[in-house]
């Protein structure tokens, strides 16, 4: 018996590698955060896809690993003392594989916080606006008549683009001169902003020309390209 035996969800989506950390994501801003960090940490993994087409996020197995149904979610069958570790909610996946493989995030306390402070800064503004204007401007939300829902968060994105415009002036990423967990978690969702949500002439994004040069610079990463990828849609 393995040490993933224990966690239903494995009945659902068996592990070829039940040795591996098991990811389960769909290629979304918030999954595409770990298969990127697992790809830049070369910690060995193996994706499962999550299917939103069908309601995977709903099922009973899902719900037994992450009750607030969403994606990513990981088991990981090493975790801390040798026992497996079941996480879900991306910031905090984030953080546990840089702790684990001590990649990604300062050494040093001062460093380690203030990357934690852009961490939280992507988790309880950028990814929740951002979503909003994808809402009112490709999905669903398009149809409204008002428009003032759909502006209300383009100017609080733009905000929020401006803030990180001034944060990345003279730095080649967000913490400096090292690639953290920060540009992980963030520069995703700046991507979908400007790219799937087609929003990047409703927040003026030729107003940030810092946040598309590192961008850029983001989406050269091998890791980076292959992580947008995984897991693999079906």
């Amino acid at each position: 018996m393995t040490a993933l035996a224990a966690f239903p969800i494995t009945a659902k989506w068996p592990a070829t590698r039940p040795e591996r950390l098991q990811l389960y994501s769909l290629p979304t801003p918030n999954g595409v955060k770990v298969s990127i960090a697992l790809e830049e940490t070369g910690l060995p993994y193996e994706a499962h896809l999550v299917s939103f087409d069908s309601n995977d996020q709903m099922s009973p197995e899902f719900l037994s690993l992450n009750p607030n149904n969403k994606i990513p979610a990981i088991i990981d069958p090493n975790g801390p003392d040798g026992k497996p570790l079941a996480l879900f909610e991306s910031g905090a996946i984030l953080l546990y594989l840089a702790e684990k493989t001590g990649q990604l995030l300062p050494k040093d306390a001062a460093g380690r916080y203030e990357t934690i402070q852009w961490l939280m800064f992507q988790m309880g503004g950028v990814g929740p606006m951002f979503g909003q204007v994808g809402f009112f401007h490709k999905f669903a939300g398009r149809e409204y008549e008002d428009k003032r829902p759909r502006d209300r968060y383009v100017a609080e994105s733009a905000r929020l683009l401006g803030v990180l415009e001034q944060r990345l002036a003279g730095r080649d990423w967000i913490m400096g001169s090292q690639y953290t967990i920060a540009d992980i978690a963030i520069l995703p969702w700046v991507r979908n902003l400007i790219g799937f949500y087609e929003a990047g002439e409703l927040v003026h994004i030729e107003r940030f020309p810092n946040v598309q040069r590192v961008l850029a610079a983001f989406v050269e990463r091998p890791a980076v390209a292959r992580g947008l990828a995984i897991p693999a849609r079906g």
